[in-house]
């Protein structure tokens, strides 16, 4: 029998099973046995107060998050699914040592991993064009989701993904772990709290996207089932773009590159400490080169220029395609600088520099403003999977910052001014830019 969901259903869940299984343990006619593993020791939780996890893509980034998972002691990661073999083998090799065991299974289809009644939650460090796929199917699945950033390939993937998080009711971690840092949180803070004044300007900056890639036809690698990597995208020779690192983050077919790819942070950072003021609607004309080139054709050398709502200026570039205002910034790499009347405060992955630096001194108060506090952002997914209550990065904040990744890369595109209405999430009155809004899926 399917496992019932947390938002419904006609029967106990996994975790409530086990507890009443531990509970019927201790009468003589209880049918049931319980192994020592079952009931912990050694530091871990019994195994009806651990969650249990799946990590879908176990490339270099999905390990990382796959160690800070295994850190978790209430956490047991039991799957491991990658489209290359190597990859998959490897990864539950690091999760058996760690547990010392040999349970974890390694899978080649996310679709096993999702159909297993066991698995709480999954992780999710794919490829970006099936991050939104994924997701959608595992909250269909009844599994809690933490998804590596950007969200989706296209504006209609991010908001069928908020839709279909809402309605079954799921817990969805966004990769945004700078919010996970003290530091990043004490500089929204000190935005939101009214410290720097009222808002006049703001500037965000990104790395680039790269050049290059090949188009020339390869042997498929025997370990990796690339129909099944390329999924949604669009069917086309392979050339080694899955196994070149970080090639396919630049090509658009599988992303849209660092705009998105890297922009996510600064522009995550920059809604955590302005959201409320980013209504719209929204003035946008970008400049931008789309390579021609090699398989790469992602935006590059882009300078974006955005009038809010609130009428407050805004500018999104690649970091160091022009001069920075003060030269402490130009070594960050990426940043989202607020400027207001009474100062200014730079957010970038890792801190904040500011303009006076006595606000780095500001103690706040009980009236100012206080966000979520998460000392790790596998740590709060966790917690947040066990107490249904919405993580840092939660999937409405996921939607926006990604949106302002997509306006700018459709107005390169387009080569025009647009106007985009955040309330109805459309670009007003113009047809040709909202048919970029989505994407044919093969």
């Amino acid at each position: 029998m399917k496992r019932a969901t947390r938002t419904g259903g006609g029967g106990p869940s996994r975790r409530e099973f086990l507890k009443r299984a531990a509970l019927a343990a201790g009468s003589a006619a209880a049918p049931y046995v319980i192994t020592s593993n079952a009931l912990g020791g050694e530091g871990r939780p019994p195994a009806s107060d651990r969650v249990v996890l799946g990590y879908l893509g176990v490339g270099p980034r999905g390990m990382v998050n796959v160690r800070d998972q295994l850190a978790c002691a209430d956490a047991q990661l039991v799957a491991v699914c990658d489209v290359w073999k190597n990859r998959r083998e490897q990864a539950k090799s690091v999760v058996d040592a760690h547990y010392k065991n040999s349970d974890c299974r390694a899978y080649r289809d996310f679709r096993e991993v999702l159909a297993r009644d066991d698995i709480d939650a999954v992780g999710i460090a794919s490829t970006d064009h099936w991050h939104v796929p994924m997701t959608i199917a595992a909250a269909r699945a009844g599994k809690d989701v933490h998804v590596e950033k950007p969200l989706g390939v296209s504006l209609a993937e991010d908001l069928a993904c908020r839709e279909t998080i809402k309605r079954y009711g799921r817990v969805f971690q966004y990769g945004t772990e700078a919010r996970s840092m003290a530091v990043c949180r004490q500089g929204c803070e000190l935005v939101r709290s009214g410290r720097i004044g009222e808002i006049r300007e703001i500037h965000v900056t990104a790395p680039n996207s790269i050049r290059g890639g090949t188009r020339d036809p390869k042997p498929v690698p025997p370990d990796l089932d690339y129909d099944l990597w390329l999924g949604p995208a669009p069917l086309r020779p392979y050339s080694g773009c899955p196994d070149s690192g970080p090639g396919w983050y630049h090509v658009y077919d599988y992303a849209i590159g660092f705009i998105a790819g890297w922009g996510a942070h600064p522009l995550d950072l920059l809604l955590w400490a302005y959201d409320t003021h980013l209504a719209g609607p929204w003035e946008i004309e970008g400049t931008g080169v789309i390579p021609t080139e090699g398989c790469n054709d992602a935006v590059i050398d882009w300078n974006c220029k955005i009038r809010l709502g609130n009428g407050v200026p805004m500018t999104y570039r690649l970091h160091g395609l022009i001069p920075d205002r003060d030269p402490g910034l130009t070594k960050l790499g990426n940043y989202a600088q607020l400027v207001g009347t009474e100062g200014w405060i730079a957010l970038y992955y890792g801190g904040f520099v500011c303009e006076p630096e006595s606000l780095r001194q500001v103690t706040l108060g009980p009236n100012d403003v206080h966000l979520p506090a998460s000392a790790n952002h596998e740590r709060n997914f966790v917690d947040c999977v066990k107490s249904r209550a919405t993580p840092v990065s939660n999937v409405d904040d996921a939607v926006r910052s990604d949106t302002i990744s997509h306006v700018c890369d459709i107005a390169i595109r387009e080569g025009r001014k647009l106007v985009w209405d955040p309330a109805k999430e459309e670009f007003v009155n113009d047809p040709a830019a909202n048919r970029r809004r989505e994407r044919a899926a093969r």
